[in-house]
């Protein structure tokens, strides 16, 4: 688990560097506004108006199949630990980078981008014990009724995280 937290805090901390050394604060709330009410929009109506963003790649068989256990803890910590490299469902995560560049500087940048890191990361990896133990796989009916339930959930807090940077944004610009 610890594999999983570490690589997504080195790479959302270095993404946290970068985008609170740049001046996008006030640009970057703006568009976490719009971003979060027509994804927020998307997933509560359950629709897929919008694509969510990201990739559909997803860790090739050949890189962990036969490996040692240490390379194979190496490639799924480092590429799914972070999020950026596979396929990620819910529309929530796209916003975080735009979060992280509204931030407001590079100290609260990197502290935030750091934080999700260590929650993302963690996440993953329970989720991989969740779902590696014995007994765990679910009916396909079932996997579709979770993911329409997190979609939802998704949408909502997307909805309030809008709401929140709107009046934040009325607050700065006006």
């Amino acid at each position: 688990m610890s594999a999983y937290a570490l690589s997504a805090i080195v790479v959302w901390t270095a993404l946290g560097a970068g985008l609170g050394a740049l001046p996008l604060a006030r640009p970057a709330l703006l568009l976490a506004a719009v971003y979060a009410a027509g994804y927020g929009l998307t997933e509560v109506a359950g629709r897929r108006w919008l694509p969510v963003p990201g990739t559909r790649w997803q860790v090739p068989q050949t890189m962990v199949v036969g490996t040692p256990a240490r390379r194979r803890l190496l490639v799924w910590s480092t590429i799914l630990g972070p999020g950026f490299l596979t396929r990620n469902p819910y529309a929530g995560f796209g916003l975080l980078p735009a979060v992280v560049a509204a931030a407001g500087g590079m100290r609260p940048a990197i502290v935030l981008a750091a934080a999700i890191g260590l929650a993302h990361g963690t996440g993953r990896a329970l989720a991989l014990l969740r779902d590696s133990r014995p007994g765990a796989a679910l009916d396909p009916m079932r996997l579709v009724l979770v993911s329409m339930y997190w979609r939802t959930f998704d949408g909502l807090a997307l909805l309030i995280i809008a709401g929140a940077a709107a009046v934040a944004c009325a607050r700065q610009f006006w």
